[in-house]
């Protein structure tokens, strides 16, 4: 008889959807913004698919706060990318436009 996999943990449970959808859309990137002093317009840095889920599970025992949007496509309806957001402190990021799905750690 087969067993029932394991529970998921917290943590795998926040970043389930993203390791989802980049298993689903392996060209997929995240684009990386640091929190602190205000907000960059700019990404500090881009993950390819198979590096996002991993890249923000590291961060979740460390203390920081995450946010992940996943952002529409220019047809509004499909994901185009991923935003990650990552603060030790301050505010969390301002909201944004053409957001599909959103979550935030710690909730």
């Amino acid at each position: 008889m087969a067993r029932a996999p394991a529970p998921k943990t917290p943590e795998e449970e926040f970043l389930l959807p993203l390791a989802q959808l980049a298993l689903r859309q392996p060209e997929i990137e995240a684009l990386v913004f640091w929190g602190g002093e205000g907000w960059s317009a700019e990404p500090s840095e881009v993950l390819e698919s198979e590096e996002i889920a991993f890249w923000a599970e590291g961060l979740l025992p460390e203390g920081f706060a995450l946010e992940w949007r996943i952002i529409a496509a220019p047809d509004g309806k499909t994901p185009g990318h991923i935003r990650l957001y990552a603060w030790e402190a301050g505010d969390p990021p301002p909201p944004g436009a053409g957001v599909l799905s959103s979550a935030r750690w710690p909730r």
